[in-house]
């Protein structure tokens, strides 16, 4: 969701500013109406829409390189034959009460933008008790006692008795634009996009250009039945005051005079500066390039998923463990989605080999004559007996130290995997901790509290103490398991 959010955001400022660059100075006012109706609500679109056709034409190279910086997480993928494989550790967070306060926020936000509206309706509702002048299916004009305020709500008009017949006049014909070309839809449109997207300015920036365009509209239709300079002199001699409603079109608008009189001097654009509108193909097709692409880098995350829950299967298989149902379903679904996906796929990123110095080199566990001993597990004499006893005070010591109450901070939720791996050198320390999970705060606590693990006694190869690598795979389950 939050990915939808910033890609609409991004595209409704590359269409605003498209308009503020090439479109806004033109006097192509009704396409320019149009441009700022359709705009908004093709950029809700959009991020909907995928084209592989699209994403062909950008490479899996650059793609790559674009995820490995959004997700920066180091792959440990594959066991070599110096790695020991720890049976996983299974983490249960039990969940209480949780509360999601990113959706408080936004509810809190959608609530008070409905009280603002409503508080505004009110306002502009108090007006309708006032004297009706006149009144039919088409128009309704109502004079506002002890007023000079000029303004439209659909079909109704709203004069103050303060204005002369003349001023009237003239205010009638600009405010009646308003009314046929049905602006207030324009404006009430935006009012249901600001309750929605409340947190997004850009909403905010279209209605006033858009209220600023209807203006500009409403004086270019007058000015065809009177002179311009008498028009915008009135615009300048009038006393009068206006209402703080955003969803109505006011005749006399402090920040608007100064706009109306300078695009009323203006000359009507040429034809040819319509071919400005033709910029909006490139800028569509850089968006759906964009979100055709964004498909292809879900598509490497999931191949990097896919890649540890193999290693993870492979684990069991290897430590001679029969695979339970579900596990068979999942490989089945993993070779499944891996065969849909076989052409056109980009293969994980290659694991990174264990870290190895020149003085230590580690032995390959099946080998060792006597492997790292944990402690409280000295006194058993197979290497059987004593990997059974590294396991599970390994189990233990990670379930009792491991930070379980991150699955509340970061709203994680099911099942999330850790995958982890170390080495016991030649003095019996744990040292060259790694681990990849799908939270960097995962990934950091499982780093922390894998080197905090006691001093042991270090594995053995013909009397002489070596070191061995460990893979450890931690089940972090937040909420109930059934």
């Amino acid at each position: 969701m939050l990915d939808y959010i910033l890609q609409v955001v991004m595209f409704q400022l590359g269409f605003l500013l498209m308009y503020e660059l090439l479109l806004k100075k033109e006097t192509f006012f009704t396409i320019n109406r149009l441009y700022l109706l359709v705009t908004p609500l093709v950029s809700l679109l959009l991020p909907l829409l995928k084209f592989e056709s699209l994403s062909a034409l950008v490479p899996a190279d650059s793609i790559s390189a674009l995820s490995q910086v959004l997700l920066p997480e180091v792959y440990i993928g594959g066991q070599p034959e110096n790695i020991q494989q720890l049976p996983a550790v299974n983490l249960v967070q039990e969940q209480g009460l949780q509360i999601n306060w990113w959706l408080v926020t936004y509810v809190s936000g959608v609530v008070l933008s409905l009280i603002l509206l409503l508080k505004k309706y009110q306002n502009l509702n108090h007006l309708f008790r006032f004297r009706r002048i006149s009144e039919d299916k088409e128009l309704r004009i109502i004079e506002v006692p002890n007023s000079n305020i000029a303004c439209t709500f659909f079909k109704t008009i709203f004069l103050g008795d303060k204005l002369s017949e003349a001023e009237k006049q003239q205010i009638l014909s600009h405010e009646l634009v308003h009314v046929k070309q049905r602006h207030s839809l324009d404006l009430v449109f935006f009012e249901a996009l600001k309750i929605i997207f409340w947190f997004n300015p850009l909403v905010y920036i279209y209605q006033s250009r858009i209220a600023t365009l209807h203006e500009f509209i409403a004086d270019a239709n007058v000015v065809k039945t009177t002179t311009k300079r008498s028009y915008y002199e009135q615009l300048l001699n009038t006393a009068f005051n206006t209402q703080n409603i955003s969803f109505i079109n006011q005749f006399f608008n402090h920040s608007l005079i100064k706009k109306r009189i300078i695009m009323l001097q203006k000359s009507r654009s040429k034809t040819i500066a319509k071919f400005k509108y033709l910029f909006v193909l490139p800028l569509l097709f850089m968006m759906l390039t964009y979100v055709s692409c964004s498909e292809n880098r879900e598509g490497l995350e999931e191949n990097q998923s896919i890649s540890e829950q193999l290693a993870e299967i492979k684990m069991a298989i290897d430590d001679g463990k029969k695979l339970s149902d579900t596990e068979k379903q999942q490989l089945f679904e993993i070779l499944d989605a891996m065969s849909q996906n076989e052409k056109g796929s980009t293969p994980p990123p290659p694991p990174l080999p264990p870290i190895v110095t020149e003085k230590e080199v580690g032995v390959p566990f099946a080998v060792v004559e006597d492997v790292p001993v944990f402690v409280g597990c000295e006194n058993l004499s197979t290497n059987e007996e004593r990997k059974e006893c590294m396991s599970r005070q390994i189990s233990q010591f990670v379930n009792k130290n491991f930070n379980t109450g991150l699955g509340k901070q970061l709203n994680l939720k099911g099942v999330n995997r850790v995958i982890a791996q170390f080495r016991i050198d030649r003095t019996g320390e744990v040292v060259d901790v790694k681990a990849r999970a799908s939270h960097p705060a995962l990934q950091e606590e499982a780093i922390r509290v894998i080197s905090e693990l006691p001093k042991m006694q270090p594995g053995k190869q013909d009397g002489k103490d070596i070191s061995v690598m460990y893979s450890l795979p931690i089940v972090f389950q937040v909420g109930s398991s059934e």
